[in-house]
C-alpha cells in the first residue's frame, strides 16, 4: 500500500519518521447509508438556500425596477397625454393639413410638408407607445415580484426542513461517534501489557497473602520497540450542530485559522469548516492530522497532500481539504478513534492517536 509519510515514533527523545502503510483506499470510499443521508441533506440545503438567495436577488431587482418605472411614469403620462391631444388636433385639422400640403409651390416643398407632418405624428405615437410599454413593464414586474415572493417562501420552507434533518443527523453522528471512541479507548487501555499484568497479579494473589517478589526484568536494549502508549478517550468537539451552515462555519473558521496561522495551510479555516459541515465531521480532525502528517502542510511528499495520504496529489488546498474531509467521513467516521488510528497509521497507531488528539485539543 502507498507510503504514509509522517507517522512518527519517539525514539531516544527524538521524533523520527517511520514507514507506515495505511489504508488509503478510503480516499474514494463509497458512503454508507447513514453518510449518504448526511451528504444528501447538505446538497439539499445548499440548493435550497442558493435558490432562496437567487429569488431574493430577483425580488430586489423587481422592486428596483418597479420603483424606477413608478418614478418615471408621471412624466411619461404627461407626455403621452400631450401626444394624444396633438394627434387629435392633427386628425381634426386633417382637411386644412391636406390643403396645406396641396398648396406647396413645388415638389420639394410638398415632400418637406409631408415629412414634417409625419415626424409630428410619429413622435406623438412614440410617446404613447412608450407609455403603454412602461405600463406593461410595470404590470409584469409586479406579477414577477408576487410570484418570486411566493417561490421564496416555499424554498425557505424547504431549506428549513433540510436544515432540521441535517442538524438531527449530525447531532446523532456526533453523539454515537463520541460514545464509540470513548469505549474503544477504554478497551485499548485495558488491553495494554501493564493493565493485563496488574489484572493477572490481582487474580493470582489471594486475600491476606503477601505478594510474591517479582522476578527482575532484564534491561531492555535501546533498539527494542517502545511499549504502546496509553490512549486517552477523545474529548468532544462540542460542535453546535443546531446552528445553520453559515453560523457553524463562522464559529469554526476563526478557530481553525488561528491554529493554522503561519503555515502553508493558513487562511483555510473556512474551507475546513465548510467541508466539516458538508460531510458531518469533527471540524478539528482534518487540520490536526495535517500537523501530525506534514507539520500543517510544510512537508508534503505530493502537492497539497498534507495528510500523508498515499501517492495522490491535488491541484489546490481547497480541492485537497474537501477530498480529505470526505474521505474521513466515509472511511474513518465522525472523529478520531482507536479503530480509525489503526486504519490510518497501523504500524504506530498509539502514537499517531495521541499526537493527533493532542493537536485536536489545541483547536
Amino acid at each position: 500500500m502507498p507510503f504514509l509519510v509522517a507517522c512518527t515514533l519517539a525514539l531516544g527523545g527524538v521524533a523520527l519518521p517511520t514507514p507506515a502503510y495505511g489504508v488509503t483506499t478510503e480516499i474514494d470510499a463509497e458512503p454508507d447509508e447513514y453518510q449518504q443521508k448526511i451528504e444528501q441533506t447538505s446538497e439539499t440545503y445548499d440548493k435550497a438556500t442558493a435558490r432562496v438567495a437567487e429569488l431574493e436577488q430577483q425580488i430586489a431587482d423587481n422592486e428596483k425596477k418597479i420603483a424606477q418605472i413608478e418614478a418615471d411614469l408621471p412624466d411619461q403620462m404627461e407626455r403621452g397625454a400631450d401626444a394624444w391631444r396633438a394627434l387629435y388636433l392633427l386628425q381634426r385639422e386633417s382637411g386644412g393639413l391636406i390643403e396645406f400640403i396641396l398648396n406647396a409651390e413645388n415638389f420639394n416643398e410638398f415632400l418637406i410638408s409631408i415629412e414634417y407632418l409625419d415626424r409630428i405624428q410619429q413622435q406623438n405615437a412614440s410617446e404613447i407607445d412608450q407609455l403603454k410599454t412602461m405600463k406593461s413593464e410595470l404590470d409584469a414586474a409586479q406579477t414577477s415580484l408576487t410570484d418570486a415572493k411566493a417561490q421564496a417562501s416555499q424554498e425557505q420552507e424547504s431549506a428549513e426542513a433540510a436544515l432540521k434533518e441535517a442538524q438531527a443527523l449530525r447531532e446523532e453522528a456526533q453523539r454515537k461517534a463520541q460514545e464509540d471512541a470513548v469505549r474503544q479507548a477504554e478497551q485499548a487501555a485495558a488491553a495494554t501489557p501493564e493493565a493485563k499484568a496488574q489484572n493477572q497479579e490481582t487474580n493470582n494473589t489471594a486475600p491476606g497473602e503477601q505478594e510474591a517478589t517479582p522476578e527482575p526484568t532484564p534491561p531492555q536494549n535501546e533498539s527494542s520497540s517502545t511499549p504502546p502508549a496509553v490512549v486517552e478517550p477523545p474529548t468532544s468537539d462540542n460542535a453546535d450542530w443546531s446552528s445553520d451552515k453559515a453560523t457553524f462555519v463562522a464559529q469554526w473558521s476563526g478557530r481553525i485559522d488561528a491554529y493554522l496561522a503561519g503555515s502553508p495551510l493558513a487562511g483555510q479555516g473556512t474551507t475546513f469548516a465548510s467541508a466539516a459541515w458538508d460531510y458531518g465531521v469533527d471540524p478539528r480532525w482534518s487540520p490536526a492530522i495535517s500537523t501530525t502528517e506534514s507539520t500543517k502542510g510544510a512537508y508534503c511528499a505530493y502537492p497539497h497532500n498534507a495528510w500523508g495520504w498515499g501517492q495522490i496529489s491535488w491541484g489546490s488546498w481547497e480541492e485537497a481539504i474537501d477530498a480529505h474531509v470526505r474521505g474521513l467521513a466515509r472511511g474513518y467516521g465522525y472523529t478520531i478513534s482507536v479503530e480509525a488510528a489503526k486504519k490510518y497509521c497501523p504500524p504506530n497507531w498509539e502514537h499517531w492517536y495521541n499526537v493527533t488528539l493532542a493537536q485536536m485539543n489545541m483547536i
